[in-house]
C-alpha cells in the first residue's frame, strides 16, 4: 500500500485490521466527516459537479486540480446515506493535501482492501469503486 498517500494507507489499514462492530463505527464517523461545499458548488443545483449513478442514493463529486498538482475534492451526498457519505469521507481525508500522482496510484479495489465487502452489500461497494473511477477520471481529464 506505498503507493497510496499515507493518510489513505493508514485509513486502509485501521479498516482492514478493526473487527466488524468497530468498521461499522469507523464508517459512521467518516461519513460524519464530509465537508459542506464551498459557496460556488453548495445550493443543491450541483451545477460543475458529476452524479454518481453507480450509487443507490443522489451522490456527486468534483475534482479539481491545482497548479502546483494537489488535488482538492468535493463530495456531496445525503445525511440519510450514511454508507455513500462514509466513502466521501475515506476519499476526503485519505486524499487531503494529495498530488495528481498519488490520486491516480490509489488501487481500484481500494475499497475491498480495506475489508468493507465483509461489512457492507457488494452493490455499495460497487458505488464506492465507481466513485473512485469517476474521481480518478476526472483528475486525467483535468490535467
Amino acid at each position: 500500500m506505498t503507493d497510496m498517500p499515507p493518510k489513505l494507507a493508514e485509513i486502509v489499514e485501521e479498516l482492514a485490521s478493526a473487527p466488524r462492530d468497530v468498521v461499522l463505527e469507523m464508517l459512521l464517523e467518516f461519513s460524519d466527516a464530509v465537508a459542506p461545499l464551498p459557496p460556488e458548488l453548495a445550493g443543491g443545483s450541483h451545477e460543475g459537479m458529476e452524479q454518481v449513478p453507480e450509487c443507490q442514493t443522489a451522490f456527486f463529486l468534483r475534482a479539481e486540480v491545482g497548479p502546483d498538482r494537489v488535488v482538492t475534492t468535493h463530495f456531496d451526498a445525503p445525511q440519510e446515506a450514511p454508507t455513500t457519505r462514509a466513502f466521501a469521507g475515506i476519499l476526503a481525508e485519505g486524499l487531503a493535501g494529495a498530488t495528481v500522482d498519488e490520486v491516480l496510484a490509489v488501487p481500484d479495489d481500494l475499497y475491498v482492501r480495506m475489508g468493507l465487502a465483509a461489512v457492507i452489500s457488494p452493490l455499495r461497494v460497487r458505488g464506492g469503486n465507481a466513485i473512485l473511477a469517476r474521481l480518478k477520471r476526472q483528475v486525467r481529464e483535468r490535467l
